[in-house]
């Protein structure tokens, strides 16, 4: 059995010290007995990627791989291995209250969304391919029913803590994959915790808390394994036509697009009025940079704040449900506005997506599909009149 090292237990004992405790009503409580007796990593049939790409150049827009069995990703478009690229990713449900940050495991995304939730509370999606060797994935929280159509765009299994009365519907259907700690939704509208075993909490033998659940690569890989989902991407299901991706040596930088404006600093404190996420651009390393609460957003396994290569606003009809509470967005639905930033430059788009598994595709306002930048790539749902702000 491999053991964490002593430097996270310890940063993760000071982490979970200063989050916030209480009862999330969507998240029932483990048992006692659910309550992973240690965080020992168990041995799994995982492999290490076949090929190291440590030191291979990302940046090549040949034609040609870097290194023998390397193909490019349909999530970044950077060079990776071809077993990663035929396996499905994980879709990872992250919160983003105050008392919950610092996130691990958020910096391996290639697709961050992010989404408004009751309370005026956002929550984030994590798309990640190279999962199976993350040491720690968490802190995890609940899901929404729009994060399950979302994820099923990247046929990924859906990784989460629970969920309220309406998720029941869709997690059981055969062909959404999802593994949830403990059980979904309340009274007789349930479904099960499919897949319970590859969760914890942390530190041993803590009282059950919104903000100390946790799951692993390893752990993950055995429970996906134990279930009998298939690893590989399911061909009837799986479209990696997804992103329409700019040469990497000819980058799109929107100077020429019409009607095309500067946006070095994006603002969405109108859109996410509590956490008042917001990106800076970097011209050293033509990214943006993520903010929380005016902080840089970290992954503590890396130790660095969140960049992505392109930011999209989707503009999105949303309303309450019945119990005016809870949100509904219309996923579903054609000719929305929005906005697309690379480069420190923004222009006006539109986007669509016909069906649960086909992709959401982007326009510019001339009707040809835009060709977003090789890398990361965040992806804020506004609710229908809130705005960015730029400059």
């Amino acid at each position: 059995m491999k053991k964490r090292s002593l430097l996270l237990l310890l940063s993760l004992t000071a982490l979970l010290a200063l989050g916030g405790c209480g009862k999330d009503e969507n998240e029932p409580p483990l048992k006692p007995s659910d309550i992973a007796e240690t965080i020992e990593t168990p041995a799994t049939d995982a492999e290490p990627s076949a090929t190291d790409t440590t030191d291979v150049p990302q940046e090549t827009d040949s034609e040609e791989p870097p290194a023998e069995g390397m193909v490019r990703s349909d999530v970044t478009n950077e060079w990776e291995d071809e077993e990663i690229a035929a396996s499905r990713p994980i879709a990872v449900m992250f919160p983003t209250d105050r008392n919950s940050q610092p996130q691990y495991g958020i910096g391996s995304a290639g697709v961050l969304y992010e989404c408004m939730e009751e309370g005026e509370m956002s929550r984030q999606m994590g798309i990640i391919e190279d999962w199976k060797n993350l040491e720690l994935i968490g802190n995890i929280r609940s899901c929404r029913d729009y994060y399950a159509y979302w994820s099923m765009e990247w046929d990924s299994f859906l990784i989460h803590w629970g969920g309220p009365f309406y998720l029941v519907d869709v997690v059981k259907r055969a062909d959404v994959q999802n593994l949830s700690a403990c059980t979904i939704g309340a009274g007789d509208v349930v479904a099960p915790a499919t897949g319970s075993s590859a969760f914890y909490r942390y530190p041993k033998g803590s009282a059950p808390s919104i903000h100390n659940g946790f799951t692993d690569g390893a752990k993950l890989y055995s429970t996906i394994e134990n279930l009998g989902y298939p690893f590989e991407h399911r061909s009837q299901y799986y479209d990696g036509d997804h992103f329409k991706f700019a040469g990497v040596s000819t980058p799109n930088t929107l100077e020429n697009a019409s009607g095309s404006f500067d946006a070095t600093e994006i603002d969405l404190s109108k859109i996410f009025t509590t956490t008042k996420s917001s990106f800076s651009y970097d011209e050293e390393t033509g990214t943006y940079k993520k903010y929380l609460y005016g902080s840089p957003q970290i992954d503590e396994l890396t130790g660095e704040q969140l960049t992505f290569e392109n930011v999209i606003i989707q503009d999105t009809y949303w309303e309450y449900r019945p119990d005016h509470k809870y949100l509904v967005f219309q996923v579903h639905d054609s000719g929305r506005s929005g906005y697309y930033f690379t480069k420190g430059r923004g222009i006006k788009i539109t986007w669509s997506k016909s069906d649960d598994y086909s992709p959401t595709k982007y326009y510019d306002m001339d009707g040809n599909e835009i060709e977003i930048n090789t890398g990361h790539t965040y992806i804020g749902i506004a609710q229908s009149g809130r705005e960015p702000i730029y400059k």
